[in-house]
């Protein structure tokens, strides 16, 4: 139990994590302000501040998130008429905004909020110790900070730095880095599983048996792992596919193989049996061809792509058969399963962890891309169509859209979690 619930905090930690960090890492290369990249959810633990981003640690260790100046309201902390104390520099510039009733800011002074503009001329006013007989404006520093009421320390975001101010290029960079961020983990998962059970298995396609299978027809004839196929009915055999296209058409039919076992070669009698294979009738005597193995940092990063790409295509025909068969809440999962696969994972040890981890995150990539809104394939629409209009979206209906793709996920989560739980408890 204990390990199980380890195993999927890691996992669902991990993914979670590398996506947010995809979007934190674009958007700071784009310009644009990131206010708070959070570790964990929760009650924060310990804030950092450095080059404009607070970075908390929060109780809950599951997953994070990334706030970007313009994609929620920036001073949300404000409000007219609420108290709060300013600290000012040498020049009467406001360089600390307290807003949080449960930390005091030493020598700070005393304000009654009025009005603010904290994103274009970089002002805030209110009655100064509670004389209201006059109002006083202050200067705000661009890099001020502000103390929200939970304590956590944010920068302020001058419209020039926020999501909005940025060309549609940079936004839809932006958006795709957390998927982007998940297929690249999963790459690195399927190299590592590739790594830790002794490298990539290549086929050599030469004409040596790689295994036996016990009881086989090559097995009662003697062939032995290692041995080498020569030839077959007199016909000379130089690679695997020469063996397999030589035994494929003497299914049935008695067959001379001329075989080099250590230093010797000699003439081996055996029938292959007839299988059918792809609706095609074939010969085969229970071998397997030779494999070595690539330790390579090429061939592992080749076979994590390749697992990766498969994985997506496995992907995209689910959604397609979804789409022309019809939607099934038994089709998709939700936090209960994800706990449930990692239970089974941890049970066969952490080579089947990272694996599940690599599948995982591919599944969370693509969803993730889907054009609905609230998700980043919704968000890469919006930039697109702006794009294609030469003008933003009016940000009401931004909003709108968004908060109708938000509800519609909250209630579709809500039914796949009844689901799983129906599923896997009862």
């Amino acid at each position: 139990m204990i390990v199980t619930i380890i195993a999927f905090v890691i996992v669902f930690g991990v993914l979670v994590f590398v996506h947010e960090f995809g979007h934190f890492y674009a958007a700071k290369k784009s310009g644009i302000l990131v206010r708070e990249f959070s570790i964990g959810m929760g009650p924060k633990l310990f804030a950092y501040h450095k080059n404009g981003t607070t970075y908390t640690w929060r109780l809950l260790p599951l997953g994070g998130y990334v706030r970007m100046a313009g994609l929620e309201d920036d001073e949300e902390s404000l409000k007219k008429g609420s108290p709060i104390t300013l600290l000012l520099d040498k020049q009467d510039q406001v360089t600390k905004i307290n807003t949080s009733q449960k930390k005091m800011l030493k020598g700070g002074l005393p304000l009654i909020v009025t009005d603010w503009d904290l994103q274009k001329e970089m002002w805030i006013e209110g009655y100064e110790n509670g004389d209201e007989s006059q109002v006083k404006r202050f200067n705000v520093n661009r890099d001020a900070m502000i103390t929200e009421e939970d304590g956590t320390e944010i920068q302020v975001a001058p419209l020039d730095v926020q999501y909005q101010s940025v060309s549609v290029p940079k936004r839809i960079v932006t958006n795709f880095a957390g998927p982007f961020n998940n297929f690249v983990l999963a790459i690195i998962a399927f190299g590592l599983v590739a790594m830790l059970q002794g490298g990539v298995q290549i086929p050599t396609n030469s004409n040596v048996i790689g295994t036996v299978q016990k009881d086989s027809i090559a097995a009662k004839a003697g062939l032995k792992a290692g041995d080498q196929i020569v030839a077959i009915d007199g016909h000379q055999v130089s690679n695997w596919q020469d063996l397999v296209s030589g035994l494929g058409d003497r299914g049935g039919k008695k067959t001379t193989l001329k075989v080099k076992q250590a230093k010797q070669t000699k003439e081996i009698q055996l029938t292959p049996k007839t299988v059918k294979q792809n609706g095609q009738k074939t010969g085969q005597i229970g071998i397997t061809e030779k494999i070595k193995n690539d330790h390579s940092i090429g061939a592992i990063l080749a076979f994590g792509f390749t697992q990766t790409l498969n994985i997506i295509m496995l992907v995209f025909s689910a959604i397609g058969h979804m789409i022309t068969h019809g939607f099934s809440l038994n089709d998709l999962g939700g936090p209960v399963a994800m706990y449930s696969m990692t239970a089974q994972a941890a049970h066969h040890g952490a080579i089947t962890v990272i694996n599940l981890m690599g599948l995982l995150s591919v599944n969370l990539g693509i969803m993730n891309l889907l054009p609905i809104p609230a998700l980043d394939g919704g968000k890469i629409l919006l930039n697109i169509i702006e794009g294609i209009r030469k003008k933003p979206m009016d940000p009401n209906k931004e909003v709108v859209i968004t908060m109708i793709g938000f509800a519609f996920l909250m209630i579709l989560m809500v039914l796949v979690t009844w689901n799983d739980i129906r599923r896997y408890f009862f």
